[in-house]
């Protein structure tokens, strides 16, 4: 008996020993073309799967949601071309001059927006416009406060896919940063921010 036949073995004996009445359903894969009957809400609840924090906020009070999200006193570094409206819920603006890694980590916080959210998967697309910065600004800081208007949200990757130009560059994020060690123990914070915050403008 070679290794793997040891192995399989052990699993199928494994497996012998399972009362069928306890053994966990498979899931439940959505048809081909499927849709969530919410896709704002139901990317509201990916997001939060991934341990991110999630505001809901009207467009009149994205300036208030910023503010709140922000610790007191944090300075935040943000894209030229964030609108006025994101601008305004930040105190202690850092305006982007090519930064260098050593300064953006000294910073609290980055603040932008996004190009697209993705229910299904509860994942935010940056493609780096004027309102989303260059790449370096969203790894480096501890915080990252995303803001994504109900209206970019979509359904699924296909059509996030098809609004993205592919010859720019693009950050796929699926909750803050994280990583995990062979024994599996989860650390935020390795290889990006280490808290994200995202606002739902409806």
């Amino acid at each position: 008996m070679n290794a793997r036949e040891e192995i399989l073995g052990r699993v199928r004996a494994a497996l012998a020993d399972i009362d069928p009445e306890v053994r966990a359903e498979p899931p439940v894969i959505a048809p081909p073309g499927a849709r969530p009957h919410d896709p704002v809400g139901h990317f509201a609840e990916r997001v939060a799967d991934y341990r991110a924090e999630v505001v809901r906020t009207p467009a009149a009070d994205l300036a208030a949601a910023v503010r709140a999200a922000l610790p007191q006193g944090a300075r935040a570094v943000v894209p030229a071309g964030l609108p006025a409206e994101v601008l305004a819920g930040i105190e202690f603006q850092v305006a982007d001059e090519e930064l260098s890694a050593a300064e953006l980590d000294a910073l609290d916080a980055v603040v932008t927006c996004a190009r697209v959210g993705i229910a299904e998967t509860g994942t935010i697309v940056l493609d780096h416009g004027p309102d989303q910065g260059r790449r370096a600004l969203t790894l480096v800081p501890d915080l990252h406060v995303c803001v994504v208007r109900a209206d970019q949200v979509v359904p699924d990757v296909p059509e996030a896919v098809a609004l993205l130009d592919p010859g720019r560059p693009q950050t796929w994020i699926s909750g803050p940063s994280a990583t995990s060690d062979i024994e599996l123990d989860r650390v935020e914070g390795v290889h990006g921010p280490r808290r994200l915050t995202v606002l739902v403008v409806e």
